[in-house]
């Protein structure tokens, strides 16, 4: 008897639930979409930039540690 009054109460709750976030989501202010243009462009650029600089950052870790382990050998 139980089992039955729960799982009608999960089915009433569900379209409330559902009435909530239709709700909430006009709240939400959406960007332009120059804006939303702008931002992207700016997370591509950074993300380039930053995808180098680590580039960089490794190839000259990776050389000094090949540099610093062969100076044994010669």
């Amino acid at each position: 008897m139980e089992e039955s009054v729960k799982k009608e109460s999960k089915k009433s709750s569900s379209p409330r639930f559902f009435e909530g976030v239709k709700m909430e989501f006009k709240k939400i202010s959406w960007p332009d979409r120059k804006t939303t243009f702008k931002q992207s462009v700016a997370v591509v650029i950074i993300s380039i930039v930053v995808g180098a600089i680590i580039a960089i950052l490794d190839f000259g870790a990776k050389n000094g540690v090949n540099f610093i382990t062969n100076l044994g050998i010669k």
